[in-house]
């Protein structure tokens, strides 16, 4: 199986036959609340406002309109930058502890520099999923287990039948009608015909 799969820091991901990508919207919010929280110190400051502008410029450069050459001359730049202010000496716990994440898992942290198609964070993600989290929300959520089980299968089906079929609600529909006329049939095959996984 290939492929990058884009993530907060979650560990069970870490199960995930992938390659992982930390999402560097995560990582941004992570430094932003460091410098709320100190927000008198100078060491904080200084690093806070290095780092920031260089994730954001990560997290913008795929969207900009330029060629692949000159998209992966600004990310080697962009990342050399990151590494290299994430290398530096630091007496502040809180600095060392957004330090240590890139260096200790830099593996995690560059696909985005080395191939155009990988996104440095997830926002798209999370944007599609905030209407259901949202209507969670203010409908008081699941009120139990097995409720809350349930609303993630029909979210997940919903979901990925909305990006692989032209018309998902017409196609649930069908799958529906036919279970309903054999229960004991496998729904997978119904509802994603074309996956060979």
């Amino acid at each position: 199986m290939a492929g990058v799969l884009v993530v907060d820091r979650y560990s069970g991901y870490n199960r995930v036959p992938l390659k992982l990508q930390y999402c560097y919207a995560h990582l941004l919010r992570e430094v932003e609340d460091l410098e709320k929280e100190f927000p008198d110190d100078k060491e904080i400051a200084a690093f806070t406002a290095t780092l920031i502008p260089l994730l954001s410029s990560a997290m913008h450069l795929r969207g900009q309109e330029i060629s692949d050459a000159l998209y992966y001359e600004q990310a080697a730049t962009l990342k050399q930058q990151i590494v290299s202010v994430c290398q530096q000496p630091a007496q502040h716990l809180g600095i060392r502890r957004i330090q240590d994440i890139f260096c200790d898992h830099a593996e995690r942290l560059y696909h985005w520099a080395y191939d155009r198609t990988v996104p440095a964070d997830n926002n798209r993600c999370e944007r599609e999923l905030r209407p259901t989290v949202i209507a969670r929300k203010v409908s008081f959520g699941s009120q139990s287990q097995d409720g809350a089980m349930t609303r993630e299968i029909l979210m997940s089906v919903l979901h990925t039948l909305k990006k692989r079929h032209p018309q998902p609600e017409q196609h649930l529909k069908s799958v529906l009608d036919q279970l309903a006329t054999n229960p004991k049939r496998d729904p997978f095959p119904l509802l994603f015909p074309n996956d060979t996984s």
